[in-house]
C-alpha cells in the first residue's frame, strides 16, 4: 500500500517543540525556526506495509481502550448515584499529579497521544455524509448507532500547513476516536499503544497563547498529547489549530 509520510523523527520533534514554546516570552523567537520551515525539511517515504501482526495488535489495543473508557464511564455513574463518594478528579489533575494512562495513534505520520478518561470512544470508521457550509477540516457526519458523529480531517486540522493533494491522497484514515462526551471526533489511521504516563514523561505547556490544544510534548516518544478539553473548545467555535 503506496503512502506519503514524515519521515525524520528529529526534525518532528523540532516542529512539535516550536510548537509547544512558541508563547514563551522567555525565548527569543528570532532562534526558533518557523513552523513551515520545519515542515519542508521533513522527508517523505513512499511505501508502508501493514501485517496481520500489525493488524491483531491494533485489534487489541482498541478492545483495551474501549474497556478502559467503558469501566470510566461505570464508575462514574455509579459516583454521581452516591452522594457519600467523593467526585472522581477530572483528567486535567491527572495530567500534573501521578499517572494516567493515553492512546497513541498516528495521523500522516504525526503521532498524538490523548487521555483515556477524555476518550468517548473509539469507532471503525465508516460512511462519512458531506455537509455544505462547513469549515474545511469537517470531513462530515457519519451515524453510529442512530447517533451523529462529526468527524475531523485530523491531518487537516493539526497541520494545515502541510496539508496538500499529495497528503491527502495518501491519507487512510481508519479510526474515529470520539472527545469526551462530545459529538467530535477524531480521525486516525493507524492505532499504535495505550501507554501509561506519568507526570516527569511530559514536557509541559506552562504558557497560554496560541494552540492550547497542546498539552505538552510526550519526551520518549516525541509526539504531542492533546488537551481534549480545549480541543472541543475550538472545534465548537469552528477554529483549526492554528486559530
Amino acid at each position: 500500500m503506496s503512502k506519503q509520510l514524515f519521515a525524520n523523527e528529529k526534525v518532528m520533534k523540532q516542529y512539535l517543540t516550536a510548537l509547544l514554546n512558541e508563547d514563551d516570552p522567555n525565548l527569543n523567537s528570532a532562534n526558533l525556526d518557523p513552523v513551515a520551515k520545519l515542515l519542508q525539511q521533513v522527508p517523505l517515504i513512499t511505501e508502508k506495509e501493514e501485517s496481520e501482526q500489525k493488524k491483531l495488535e491494533t485489534i487489541e489495543v482498541l478492545s483495551s481502550v474501549n474497556q478502559v473508557i467503558d469501566d470510566n464511564k461505570q464508575l462514574e455513574a455509579q459516583i454521581s448515584n452516591d452522594s457519600a463518594v467523593p467526585p472522581v478528579k477530572s483528567y486535567q489533575d491527572d495530567y500534573r499529579n501521578g499517572e494516567f494512562q493515553a492512546l497513541f495513534f498516528n495521523v500522516a505520520g504525526l503521532t498524538l497521544a490523548v487521555p483515556l478518561k477524555s476518550l468517548g470512544g473509539i469507532h471503525q470508521l465508516g460512511e462519512i455524509n458531506s455537509i455544505f457550509g462547513k469549515p474545511d477540516w469537517f470531513k462530515g457526519v457519519m451515524l453510529h448507532r442512530e447517533e451523529k458523529l462529526s468527524v475531523i480531517d485530523t491531518a487537516k486540522w493539526v497541520m494545515p500547513e502541510k496539508y496538500d493533494k499529495t497528503l491527502k491522497e495518501a491519507l487512510n484514515y481508519q479510526y474515529l476516536i470520539m472527545l469526551g462526551d462530545s459529538h467530535w471526533g477524531l480521525l486516525a489511521e493507524n492505532l499504535v499503544n495505550n501507554i501509561t504516563l506519568k507526570n516527569d514523561d511530559v514536557k509541559w505547556r506552562e504558557h497560554s497563547g496560541k494552540r492550547p490544544w497542546l498539552a505538552g510534548l510526550i519526551k520518549e516518544k516525541m509526539c504531542a498529547l492533546v488537551d481534549v478539553t480545549s480541543l472541543i473548545e475550538l472545534l465548537e467555535k469552528g477554529l483549526d489549530s492554528q486559530d
